[in-house]
């Protein structure tokens, strides 16, 4: 393994690397929030590097880990089903962000360099050797109580290894990037259903949860991740929500949400 703190492994880019990578930060930014900012923002940072996978999820000590953002770029996107496999156990035995967390916590950000072979048989089989993902570089911050956000970048089989040129870029961006993150992660976990939307609230519990993302604005495969399901699965429980509510597309899932934010029910009215 190879760690290296933040402010000593920054150095000063070229001008056109430099240049560069201040228009993907632009573009990365301007997806905040989206549905779609995994994938659109994993496009940009293509501009500069090869990424062909990207992930983030938040670790905790006294819970799962929670999926934030992720995609694909020219390749499978096995994100969330890897995300899956790790939250399912793995994350419980997975010792890659230790060193990271206790450097972490003195402040800044780290980033971590791992292959495939260095994993245990579990890890390794279940995601890199599944997926024929090589290596991955991680950008790890702290989050407070010795929780942790990891931003994640993988190199396929098929593609060469990570360079010290690679190295330099990511740390240049690893800031920017991280707040991104967060960002994203924060104007999606505050969009709530309101409390007294009784159709959605009388749909059963997997439906409704389902629901409940679709108006958090996340995707597909975000939603999969968050419940540690398939993406066609999610797709089977929207069908059966929609048809218990009597619509058929998300907007008017958000219509039935705004209505209920503009008409609320008052205490001890009829219903």
């Amino acid at each position: 393994m190879q760690l290296i703190h933040m402010r000593d492994a920054t150095r000063t880019l070229g001008s056109p690397s430099s240049q560069d990578a201040t228009c993907v930060l632009a573009g990365v930014i301007g997806c905040v929030g989206q549905p779609d900012f995994g994938s659109v923002a994993l496009t940009e940072l293509n501009r500069v590097i090869t990424l062909p996978w990207w992930s983030s999820y938040s670790l905790h000590r006294t819970r799962p880990p929670e999926w934030q953002a992720g995609g694909s770029f020219r390749a499978p996107n096995g994100t969330s089903e890897a995300f899956r496999f790790y939250r399912e156990g793995v994350y419980c035995e997975d010792e890659t962000f230790l060193a990271a967390g206790e450097r972490v916590q003195e402040g800044g950000t780290v980033i971590t360099h791992w292959h495939a072979s260095e994993l245990p048989a579990r890890h390794r089989n279940g995601i890199y050797t599944r997926h024929e993902l090589q290596e991955r570089i991680s950008l790890v911050r702290s989050l407070g109580h010795g929780d942790l956000i990891a931003l994640n970048f993988y190199r396929r089989n098929d593609q060469r290894p990570f360079s010290t040129g690679d190295f330099e870029l990511l740390g240049h961006l690893a800031g920017p990037l991280l707040s991104c993150i967060s960002v994203h992660s924060r104007l999606n976990a505050h969009v709530e259903v309101p409390p007294d939307m009784k159709m959605l609230s009388s749909l059963p519990k997997r439906e409704r949860e389902v629901c409940e993302r679709l108006l958090r604005g996340l995707t597909y495969d975000g939603i999969a991740a968050d419940l540690g399901i398939s993406s066609g699965t999610v797709k089977t429980y929207r069908d059966r929500a929609f048809e218990r509510l009597q619509i058929h597309h998300r907007n008017e899932l958000f219509a039935m949400a705004l209505d209920a934010v503009s008409n609320p029910t008052l205490p001890g009215q009829a219903s």
